[in-house]
């Protein structure tokens, strides 16, 4: 392995460029128009331009990333998280290419891919799953889910077979809204992954979201990496996650670690790869399904764990073994992971867009911050609204706290709405500190969460002398400029606050 392409985006493609390098490799980067001034594009040893900023015309266009790998002579493929990550047919296309796929096999992607086949594959291995029922198709399903919702008793919930994200899923409360929920998932599935396939899955009450890193070698060795508690979660997207769960204790992590291992053995598990399960209240757990790929929330076991994940999933596909065992993860401190999205939590974390004008990331001990962002940069609605993520390490999980509540209040980011003020008023709210966690978190504490309206006199008076700045260079243009009198009487003449979409 020589040259490796990236073949994504943003911060995920900073991350894997850097961790590519310190390895000694050459990187390649891809882009769409709309990333071409990107960060991943000026780090990158090369890079070349994909097509129109639509993903199914950049990142998810197969053909063009294998025109580009053999154009520039790569022989490895990264594919990140997110677009064609956990797609098998991509993965065979790239070995078909002569090209290292860096991630499991496009086998194991498909004994795991589905969760009805993931469900299926669990089962026989002894892991513990939810109570669900599935069909062999739409028709079957919609025939005879009313009475397999009525065996596994509301509420239920929705899944699509394929993919994540919360993508297809609907929780449905009551009987009358099956159909509708149904119909509206299979839409969604189709759309997002070309499946409209569905199961249904008895819903459990405000379980714990836990999850088990897993890594594996071509030479049959199988490691976990301890686990995370990712349950802060809106719209079943998770945005705050930690390392280790506050709510496992060493036996409950044994048993956690064993199922998650025995699952990836049944599968044929390489590489990196996450295990994911819904934990109750007496401390049962229910296999939720597989990340056949690198998480998101990756940091924080790197962290707690000392070992780098994407150094080891590059160093597995060049055909390297382990250079640990078991015996030698040992989980110290705790780390805890905010994701920083382009969107509105005051209104329904409704995606935003627009160009970074002042970008400030602080350096602090303890601290870090995976970022794709550059000052500048424009932040499009063709793509995922994350932007970076900030990670703080303490050796207590107050501690950890306490670092990541400074990151945010001195992370700056004008010119584009972000979730910031929301993630620290929820790493700070009494309920988090104490650790009552599920995956209901933010509905039952920040259902309704608008932020502080009010600004400080400074504002107001920095606000005051700006306007009065721009007005008076307006007046003191030369009657030229100003030759047509109804130009004044637009929107784009007058400082009014006006603007499209959005309140004054």
């Amino acid at each position: 392995m020589r040259k490796l392409l990236i073949a994504n985006r943003g911060e995920i493609a900073v991350r894997i460029l850097r961790a590519a390098r310190e390895l000694g490799l050459r990187t390649v980067a891809v882009y769409s128009e709309a990333d071409r001034d990107a960060l991943h594009v000026r780090l990158a040893d090369e890079a070349y331009p994909l097509g129109p900023p639509e993903p199914a015309a950049s990142y998810l266009n197969v053909a063009r990333l294998l025109e580009v790998a053999r154009a520039c002579g790569a022989d490895a493929v990264h594919p990140g998280y997110g677009f064609l990550a956990e797609n098998p047919d991509f993965a065979e296309a790239c070995q078909q290419a002569g090209l290292t796929f860096v991630g499991p096999s496009p086998q194991a992607m498909r004994r795991l891919g589905s969760k009805i086949a993931a469900k299926t594959l669990a089962q026989a291995a002894g892991v513990p799953v939810i109570p669900s029922f599935h069909a062999p198709d739409a028709a079957t399903l919609a025939q005879q889910a009313p009475a397999a919702a009525a065996r596994l008793g509301y509420p239920v919930l929705i899944k699509a077979a394929a993919g994540g994200g919360g993508k297809g899923m609907r929780l449905v409360q009551r009987p009358e809204d099956l159909q509708p929920a149904l119909e509206a998932s299979a839409r969604e599935a189709q759309q997002a992954f070309g499946d409209p396939t569905l199961l249904l899955e008895k819903y459990l009450v405000r379980p714990r979201h836990v999850e088990v890193q897993v890594l594996g070698d071509l030479h049959g060795n199988l490691v976990h990496l301890g686990e995370r508690e990712c349950s802060i979660q809106r719209r079943h997207q998770k945005i705050i996650e930690e390392a280790p769960s506050p709510a496992v204790t060493p036996p409950l992590r044994a048993r956690l670690a064993e199922a998650a291992l025995r699952l990836a053995a049944a599968a044929g598990y390489t590489n990196a790869g996450t295990v994911e399960f819904l934990l109750d209240g007496d401390g049962q757990f229910y296999f939720l399904e597989v990340n056949t790929r690198l998480q998101v929330e990756h940091p924080v076991t790197e962290l707690v764990t000392g070992i780098d994940l994407v150094h080891q999933q590059l160093r597995i596909a060049r055909g390297e073994p382990l250079a640990f065992t078991q015996g030698d993860v040992v989980l110290r401190g705790h780390a805890i992971e905010c994701r920083l999205y382009a969107e509105d939590p005051a209104r329904d974390f409704l995606p935003a867009s627009g160009r970074v004008a002042v970008l400030r990331e602080p350096v602090a001990p303890g601290c870090r911050i995976d970022s794709g962002l550059v000052p500048q940069g424009e932040i499009t609605p063709y793509y995922d609204p994350i932007l970076a993520k900030l990670i703080a390490y303490g050796r207590t999980r107050q501690e950890a706290i306490l670092r990541l509540q400074a990151l945010l209040r001195d992370y700056v980011l004008l010119g584009v709405t972000t979730n910031r003020q929301f993630l620290l008023e929820v790493i700070s709210s009494p309920a988090f500190g104490a650790a009552d966690l599920d995956v209901t978190f933010v509905e039952r504490h920040f259902a309704h969460w608008q932020p502080d309206g009010t600004a400080p006199d400074e504002v107001v008076a920095l606000a005051a002398l700006a306007e009065f700045l721009q007005r008076r260079g307006r007046l003191a243009e030369p009657p030229a400029a100003a030759a047509a009198p109804q130009a004044v009487l637009t929107p784009w003449h007058r400082y009014d606050g006006w603007r499209l979409g959005g309140s004054r």
